[in-house]
């Protein structure tokens, strides 16, 4: 380090008005430090000379406010007595005290010199400089630590420099070993503002998370025919929380609604809109409609919440009489199902925009949900990278999921961990593992399906009541719950074939929770419950219905007409 060439000056100071001749260093007398004190005796900290130092060069007039000196014309003890930051000198390899200025014993204390930093400088080994001085003195290369607290409460950024060999006396016989010079910059009110900046960012992170966690479903429903699991994890400390989100409904009829979505954002205000979103889901699925038509009703409300906040998300039906999810999706990623034997098949489109653009009419697709197989929803959190295009993010879940075996929930952590998902990651993550499992012996006799065509006439109620009868004394219910079965089942064909068109047909289902009756025809109007009057030789079939089964509803069915059903709870 020569101390004789500063590109700054300190305050109160001035270049000279012209550019020196070349004339290389200044004098060493003035140059080198040990020219004005050895180290076993600092030069005064208020800058006087001793009788050995050169003359200063001649002051320089401002013009203004009378001479003063040129930074150029300052020995090295000097200028550092006049910085306002703690400076210190050291030299040998055990870093013996040189010099230390006014400013530094203003902040830790008066210092003596020649004794080693690690004895006379606690603070030192406080901000972990002094392996930092080795480093220097043997690399020759300036090192910095920043932010460093003293047990004192204060905060300092150090820079340590090498300072190269300089001879102890006059006549230069002797010379010294080279040292380091420390300087140490008080930050301490930059670092109370940051770590308060960092406390109220963490703070604002928890009831981001808090919020979103709050608005995620607590419990999973489980369906009868369905295992399903669900993990969501926000992302790391340097990621804000955003909206992403799932949900299970169960419909009715053992007919389950499965809803993945991303909200776009971060923040507080990305899991306020995600959970207005899921609310409105929740409602929507309550009309049982199809897939598509819920999310042309959430497109329009995405946009009434929030015109600048854009969502994705798949919305698939899960029947278990018919074998397949049929989805819709609003910009999201493929649902991926794994077959018993590994395969793993990609949902095809229809794909439409995210939600709150407006302007797009979505249609339902299907894929395929055989007894074994494996489906996964997901946001791109699991699978999109900075490195890399977000289709081979997806193959590598297709790989993962091919291999992961176990409960759903097992499923759920291999799929995290197989794509590097970690608690520093940096996006939000959420997935949702539906399993279809294949059930085999004692269980699987406790899942039966009947079903009779009804082609009208007279005869139909006497063939329906005598149907379900017979079935369900064949799965033997008691008989309570056979006797209701048979009233309520008789009831719906009555009502279908009143006010319904053909074609018309009974449908009996149980599981090992419930006993589910349908009853479809090809009338669209779907049925209503209503009070008739004492006079009224009809309209009381729903009410029977109501009043006798667990719960009861209708749909319309794809192909044109309805579907009404009514369930009982088995008894454990």
């Amino acid at each position: 380090m020569n101390f004789t060439r500063w590109s700054a000056r300190l305050p109160g100071t001035q270049r000279r008005a012209a550019a020196r001749d070349d004339r290389g260093s200044v004098p060493a007398a003035r140059a080198e430090y040990a020219h004005t004190e050895s180290p076993a005796a600092p030069p005064d900290a208020t800058g006087r000379r001793t009788p050995d130092e050169p003359a200063a060069a001649p002051p320089v007039s401002d013009g203004a406010s009378g001479t003063v000196p040129v930074l150029d014309d300052l020995p090295a003890h000097e200028i550092l007595a006049r910085l306002p930051a703690p400076v210190a000198l050291f030299h040998g390899p055990d870093h013996r005290v040189a010099y230390v200025n006014a400013a530094y014993e203003t902040a830790f204390g008066p210092r003596a010199c020649g004794a080693p930093a690690a004895e006379a400088m606690p603070e030192l080994a406080e901000l972990s400089v002094l392996p930092l001085m080795d480093q220097v003195l043997r690399s020759g290369t300036p090192r910095t630590v920043k932010s460093r607290r003293t047990l004192g409460g204060g905060s300092y950024t150090v820079t340590c420099t090498p300072v190269a060999p300089w001879d102890t006396g006059t006549d230069g016989g002797t010379r010294s070993e080279g040292g380091v010079l420390v300087h140490a910059a008080d930050v301490t009110d930059h670092a109370e503002a940051a770590e308060r900046l960092r406390t109220s960012e963490r703070r604002h992170r928890e009831m981001a998370v808090t919020l979103q966690r709050s608005l995620l479903p607590q419990e999973l429903e489980q369906p009868d025919d369905l295992r399903i699991a669900a993990t969501y994890q926000p992302g790391g400390t340097d990621a804000a929380v955003g909206g992403d989100w799932y949900d299970v409904i169960t419909l009715g009829a053992g007919r389950t609604a499965l809803v993945i979505g991303d909200v776009m954002g971060r923040g507080v205000r990305a899991a306020a809109v995600m959970g207005q979103l899921r609310t409105a889901v929740r409602a929507y699925a309550r009309l049982d409609l199809p897939p598509h038509e819920v999310l042309q009703l959430l497109d329009g409300l995405a946009a009434e919440i929030d015109a600048t906040q854009i969502a994705t998300c798949v919305y698939a039906v899960h029947d278990p009489n018919e074998g397949h999810l049929v989805f819709a999706s609003a910009g999201h990623l493929p649902i991926l199902v794994c077959d018993e034997d590994g395969a793993v098949r990609v949902a095809a489109d229809p794909t439409g925009p995210p939600l709150g653009t407006g302007g797009w009419i979505h249609t339902s697709g299907t894929i395929a949900l055989p007894p074994g197989s494996t489906a996964v929803l997901y946001t791109d959190g699991l699978v999109e990278r900075r490195s890399e295009d977000i289709d081979e993010g997806v193959a590598a879940l297709g790989r993962a999921l091919s291999g992961a075996k176990g409960s759903p929930q097992v499923v759920c952590d291999r799929l995290i961990r197989s794509l590097g998902v970690t608690a520093e990651h940096d996006d939000d993550v959420a997935v949702l593992v539906v399993q279809h499992p294949a059930r085999k012996g004692a269980d699987a006799e406790l899942f039966h399906n009947a079903s009779l065509d009804l082609l009208g006439g007279v005869e139909a109620a006497p063939r329906a009541r005598a149907f379900a009868t017979g079935v369900l004394t064949s799965w033997r219910f008691p008989d309570e719950l056979r006797d209701r079965g048979v009233l309520a089942a008789s009831e719906l064909v009555a009502n279908s074939l009143q006010h319904g068109t053909p074609p018309t047909r009974l449908g009996l289902r149980r599981t090992d929770r419930r006993l589910i009756i349908e009853v479809t025809d090809g009338d669209d109007h779907l049925p209503r419950r209503r009070r008739a009057e004492p006079g009224d030789e009809s309209g009381r079939g729903i009410a029977i219905v109501a009043a006798v089964a667990t719960s009861w509803g209708s749909r319309r069915t794809p192909g044109g007409g309805k579907a009404v059903w009514c369930e009982f709870a088995l008894p454990r």
